[in-house]
């Protein structure tokens, strides 16, 4: 949805200074967390008085925070709200990603985007001796991992260049991408197949691969992974449907509740 969209989208049943204060926060986030009151006029069809006064109001919550530039930033108290809603989306996935890791017999993982990195919101590990462990809470560049191309492939160029652009693209290994062009051509490809693949791009001997949750409020991946013995491109294309249905109920959780 566009920025114009956004504001001009009628919203039934709603209090719409609280929308339209959503959509501010929102459009913060959008902004890679930082912007000032003169952008996000820019941004939305409000008068910029209106701007101000629900911004002076999510200041005074902590919602919001101001710099020293006079620049508006998310606000601390987000960030138990995020930490809260993030660990019960993770609870509320986890059983789907225990059905996964049993069918699939690697480890499975959820991931959503945070501002410029995705992170890890569930886990369940396989039952082998040899497999792979992500912590949940970790951070994670999104070019070099399936997860955060599953989740770039989700947004516009323009948003993932500003992504990448704010968070670097340092080479975890010699197979990473580390440059716009080849990542904006990976992530064509992935929207074609509809999956994302990291074969050694965040660490050699591992494979994954990785499907995007439509329909999730935030950009959101569901992943498999394993050692690349065991994680082979025909294990690929057994696993690859199987995410992607579960991937479908995650979203259907998401939408109904």
């Amino acid at each position: 949805m566009t920025d114009t969209e956004r504001e001009a989208k009628p919203r039934s049943g709603g209090v719409q200074s609280v929308d339209r204060a959503i959509d501010l926060l929102e459009l913060l986030a959008d902004a890679g967390g930082e912007s000032t009151l003169s952008e996000l006029a820019g941004k939305t069809s409000l008068p910029l008085p209106t701007i101000h006064r629900l911004m002076r109001t999510l200041l005074a919550r902590g919602y919001v925070r101001q710099l020293q530039s006079r620049r508006y930033t998310l606000g601390p108290r987000l960030i138990r709200l995020g930490d809260s809603a993030g660990r019960q989306f993770g609870a509320d996935a986890r059983p789907f990603l225990e059905r996964l890791a049993g069918e699939l017999g690697e480890s499975a993982n959820l991931a959503i985007i945070d501002r410029d990195m995705a992170v890890y919101v569930a886990q369940a590990s396989s039952s082998r001796s040899m497999r792979m462990f992500t912590e949940v809470g970790r951070r994670v560049f999104t070019h070099s991992t399936g997860v955060g191309k599953a989740i770039l492939a989700q947004l516009p160029d323009p948003a993932v260049e500003d992504i990448v652009t704010r968070a670097g693209m340092p080479p975890a290994t010699s197979k990473t991408i580390d440059t716009v062009p080849d990542l904006l051509a990976e992530l064509d490809r992935i929207r074609d197949r509809g999956y994302a693949v990291d074969d050694g791009e965040q660490e050699i001997g591992v494979r994954c691969f990785a499907v995007p949750v439509l329909g999730a409020p935030t950009p959101t991946a569901l992943s498999i992974s394993g050692p690349d013995a065991r994680v082979t491109p025909d294990f690929g294309e057994r696993a690859v449907p199987v995410l992607q249905e579960a991937a479908g109920e995650i979203a259907d959780l998401l939408r109904a509740g």
